[in-house]
């Protein structure tokens, strides 16, 4: 009786120590994969453009940005001093004041400020002519970025296809049989260009879909400094 509990005890402990065993065995190794590595995978072929046109993105959404903020800005005082200058008949003042003025919309009204004198449709054709001119500065390199939303994913697209072309021809010319180990670098080239594009491409729509926000403000504000000034030039003299 002693025997058989004793050999029913060592039993159990040698299974659940095998069980132990087989456990740990069968546990899987967690494998972690870095940035670097995926953009290694992608291929230096199409990553270093997808790479250049991000940092390109970048430079545009910053550079035009703090353009566009600053041409946004207006001294909240400056049509009240044009307008005592108009009033009073000091144009030359008028004039230096936009001059000395820094900003898109003092611009604007030293344009319309030196016309004064003519027919109100001439004074009226200057100062939009400028507006036209500012609103074309505050667009340079846009089109680049909107070139850039389209043209990552192509690129992506590109590397998914020249991917998928490696995976095939390692199968074709494969005698012995075709593993996965041989398929996953194909693959995973495929769907890292896609990734990537698909990133850049959204980030790059994103940027340029604010920066065309914010020149559209700054083009509500000429329009409402425009009509501003041209009512001034239509009020009766005091």
């Amino acid at each position: 009786m002693l025997i058989n509990m004793l050999l029913q005890i060592t039993t159990s402990e040698a299974s659940e120590a095998v069980s132990e065993t087989a456990t740990e065995a069968v546990e899987p190794t967690m494998e972690t994969l870095s940035v670097l590595e995926l953009i290694a995978n992608g291929g230096w072929y199409i990553m270093i453009p997808l790479g250049v046109l991000s940092v390109l993105a970048i430079y545009i959404f910053i550079e035009r940005f703090l353009a566009i903020q600053k041409a946004s800005k207006e001294d909240p005082q400056f049509m009240n001093q044009i307008k005592d200058f108009i009033h009073d008949g000091k144009i030359d003042a008028a004039d230096h004041l936009c001059k000395q003025t820094e900003g898109t919309f003092p611009r604007m009204i030293q344009k319309g400020v030196k016309r004064i004198g003519k027919p109100l449709s001439d004074i009226s054709t200057a100062v939009e002519n400028v507006a036209k001119l500012e609103v074309f500065k505050l667009e340079e390199s846009l089109s680049t970025l909107a070139t850039i939303a389209g043209a990552a994913p192509m690129i992506g697209f590109l590397g998914t296809v020249i991917g998928m072309i490696v995976v095939f021809h390692e199968m074709r010319i494969s005698d012995a049989g075709i593993e996965i180990e041989q398929l996953s670098g194909g693959i995973m080239q495929a769907m890292v260009t896609t990734v990537a594009g698909l990133v850049i491409g959204i980030i790059a729509y994103i940027a340029y879909n604010v920066l065309v926000a914010r020149v559209q403000k700054v083009v509500y504000k000429m329009e409402a400094t425009t009509i501003e000034f041209m009512d001034l030039l239509q009020e009766p003299a005091e």
